[in-house]
């Protein structure tokens, strides 16, 4: 018995391995990186996802069209409006991301994206992969940066998350080898830690910051940890203007904690479970994930969205229109910056920092509508 259990077991990581490999030779020739300056016309595309996400992505598009009014007015830049995220559908059809949804999001050149449900055991839907984990994969956002700002406490971090590999990328291929014995696997390419480590380090040296950290556990999960460390010390040494060190996940966590000591942080890079928790934990810092927005940047494609999940209690309760739209807004910003509108994200970057309405998530606070428009009147632009 234990021997048919060996051999079943191997057949799939062999399938596993064969579709890793060639993933990892594909990444040796893609290179190419998109210039928005050169395109006649931007295609943004909003995916509303599914729980509060459609709600809040609502409110971070009014925000999007008034700042882009004349370029949407003159056709230079085309919002488009996708459905079909839900976990209802997605369910219904058996992928983390139906197969027409996924060509509208490859007509697209940037997306913002609403959060959406991952289903977990126990759950009521059937098990589908990420959404998230799916559109980075299928759309290769290796790059998901996330920043952190607290002025007042002197913090300023910007977190570089490998979006495409470690413990996340075959999160649905593990293998139940006997009942007694579960094994999931996590990934590591040359290619995929180069490009996320160069990226960290490049974005560094563009915006005058002069420390990079790698975060990982390299002294146990010594092979794929072990070698995300030597390709950050190996390309480090091609930046000798910024200083690069490194430190373990359990004791960053603390250290983002410590007042004396996450003042030294700046630009932190890591594998993608790592980043994935401790960005959480530094969002938190700052008010919530409620109040975060990520980029997840590939060299074709960039995803822009809230951090947070979809948060289904809120519409069971009849709350939706109390949902936070920051995180979705503070989203947006970045993805104009990111296509070059840069003064458009600054405006509502400062305005996010301004605006003393109070939102809370019930009805003792305004609704998001209310503070999208309170938030629209401060723009400068």
């Amino acid at each position: 018995m234990m021997q048919n259990e060996i051999m079943e077991a191997t057949e799939k990581f062999q399938k596993l391995l064969k579709k890793q490999l060639e993933r990892a030779e594909q990444l040796r020739g893609n290179s190419d990186v998109v210039n928005y300056k050169k395109l006649d016309k931007i295609i943004i595309g909003i995916c509303g996802g599914d729980g509060i996400g459609p709600i809040i992505s609502k409110q971070a598009k009014r925000v999007l069209e008034y700042v882009l009014r004349e370029e949407i007015a003159t056709k230079r830049i085309e919002i488009r409006e996708i459905p079909g995220l839900t976990i209802e559908n997605r369910v219904k059809c058996q992928q983390a991301i139906p197969s027409d949804v996924l060509n509208e999001l490859k007509e697209c050149d940037v997306i913002l994206k609403g959060p959406t449900t991952t289903p977990r055991s126990g759950d009521e839907w059937t098990n589908v992969e990420s959404a998230n984990v799916a559109m980075r994969k299928e759309l290769d956002l290796f790059a998901n940066v996330r920043p952190v700002k607290i002025p007042s406490e002197d913090i300023d971090w910007t977190f570089f998350r490998e979006n495409t590999e470690g413990g996340y990328a075959v999160g649905s291929d593990g293998i139940n080898v006997s009942p007694e014995l579960a094994i999931d696997f996590t990934i590591a390419t040359t290619e995929g830690t180069r490009r996320i480590i160069r990226s960290a380090f490049d974005y560094a040296k563009a915006n005058g910051k002069h420390k990079v950290t790698a975060v990982t556990k390299a002294n146990i999960i010594k092979t794929t940890d072990g070698k995300f460390l030597d390709i950050f010390y190996e390309i480090a040494s091609e930046y000798p203007e910024i200083t690069a060190d490194d430190w373990y996940i359990d004791i960053m966590t603390a250290k983002l904690l410590d007042k004396n000591r996450r003042k030294e942080f700046s630009v932190l890079v890591l594998p993608n479970l790592y980043g994935d928790i401790i960005t959480d934990e530094a969002a938190e810092l700052q008010g919530g994930v409620g109040t975060a927005g990520s980029a997840n940047i590939g060299a074709r494609y960039a995803m822009f969205e809230a951090i947070h999940g979809s948060a289904p209690r809120m519409i069971e309760e009849n709350r939706e229109m109390y949902a936070d739209p920051s995180s979705m807004i503070k989203a947006a910003a970045m993805l104009l910056n990111h296509i070059g509108y840069v003064e458009g994200a600054k405006s509502i970057e400062t305005a996010l920092e301004k605006i003393d309405i109070k939102i809370t998530g019930r009805d003792d606070g305004v609704t998001n509508e209310e503070f999208t428009s309170q938030l629209i009147e401060m723009l400068d632009v």
